[in-house]
């Protein structure tokens, strides 16, 4: 799929995925890097060294960030800053979900309040 402006969900599920990587490429600009993520048969991925947002497009499961785990389902927003080892699991076939990359490598600076 060649990056655009817009894109839906059963669009960005046919999308072939390239070699060496997991998702597939929706949509580019500056810092922001927006793909869609779903695997089959486990979930293999690592820390990553920019933030990132995951929102749920379909699918129920459990998602482990750290040492949390929560259960998820369509529609939910899950956040990971860089470095953070995190994962799905025990999800269901339809799974799939947006992958919202921004930002400097090795994340964003925490701002006070």
């Amino acid at each position: 799929m060649k990056a655009r402006w817009h894109a839906g969900r059963e669009e960005a599920a046919r999308a072939k995925v390239p070699y060496g990587r997991r998702s597939a490429l929706v949509l580019e600009h500056g810092s922001l890097e927006v793909r869609y993520y779903a695997p089959r048969h486990g979930d293999p991925q690592t820390a990553h060294d920019r933030d990132e947002v995951y929102i749920v497009a379909s699918g129920r499961g459990s998602f482990v960030r750290g040492a949390e785990r929560i259960a998820f389902a369509p529609g939910a927003m899950l956040f990971v800053p860089a470095g953070m080892e995190h994962r799905f699991e025990d999800f269901s076939e339809d799974f799939g979900t947006w992958v919202v990359f921004y930002g400097p490598r090795g994340g964003e600076r925490e701002l006070p309040f």
